[in-house]
């Protein structure tokens, strides 16, 4: 759903500060990207995972699955709790749609609306469903700052003229051993930063070490939290093809 579900997560590094005088990303850095980007996914994936949306006035806990292939392909159901079961989200390429099934309805997310919250939470559509990438999106360089530890790389990314992204920059910091993420910040046009990501529990899901938490905080809404938790993973095991498409989308569950 991760910057999610995994849905989840992306960082990378390295060359060129000014937006308008990028250069190209050297090879190794781009290395370094892409293995941040796909570390939920792979060729194919699956996950349950719980998110647990917490703010001043209320909090909820989501229970659901997600699907995806490469990174064009993402599919996510909620189980529970009992009235939001069977609400489903879908993404090909770069067109998402949503299920309600009180309803009975698909609802086709516009590009406009990628940066919206999903279910309520502090997460977007596009951190849930992946629409950008950092490898393909983004400028990266090395940005370590003044109290940089000497174990991880400091990475800022800036979005490409193309990307549709509200952010002015990402920080990204990774583990210098495995390129394991270990926080994200995310800053706006103006240069304030506006939340940050951190990845924790870092265990064995499906084969593959992954951070099994993802807690984001918005830095404008004080009290506010969402939290992903995957409780078991699977990759490369295939998925069936009709996963992917709207009647699966609308299938009663």
């Amino acid at each position: 759903m991760s910057r999610i579900i995994l849905a989840l997560a992306a960082f990378a590094c390295l060359l060129a500060p000014l937006a308008g005088a990028q250069t190209e990303t050297p090879p190794e850095v781009k290395a370094i990207v892409d293995k941040v980007d796909k570390l939920y996914r792979a060729d194919n994936s699956y996950a349950r995972m719980e998110m647990r949306i917490v703010n001043p006035n209320y909090q909820r806990t989501l229970t659901m699955d997600v699907w995806s292939e490469g990174m064009k392909k993402t599919f996510i159901r909620i189980l529970e709790p009992a009235k939001d079961r069977g609400v489903a989200t879908l993404r090909v390429d770069k067109e998402m749609w949503n299920y309600f099934p009180k309803i009975d309805k698909v609802m086709k997310v516009p590009p406009s609306m990628m940066m919206s919250s999903w279910m309520g939470s502090d997460f977007t559509n596009d951190d849930l469903v992946k629409e950008t990438t950092l490898l393909h999106d983004y400028h990266a360089r090395l940005a370590p700052p003044a109290d940089a530890k000497p174990e991880y790389y400091y990475i800022e990314l800036t979005p490409k003229a193309q990307t549709a992204t509200v952010w002015g920059k990402i920080l990204s910091v990774v583990r210098r051993s495995d390129y394991m993420p270990v926080y994200e910040e995310y800053f706006d046009e103006k240069g304030n930063k506006m939340r940050r990501i951190d990845f924790k529990g870092v265990k064995e899901l499906g084969g593959r070490l992954i951070p099994a938490i993802m807690e984001l905080k918005p830095l404008n809404k004080p009290g506010n939290v969402t939290v992903i938790e995957y409780q078991k993973a699977v990759f490369n095991q295939g998925v069936p093809a009709e996963t992917f498409s709207l009647r699966n989308l609308q299938k009663k569950i």
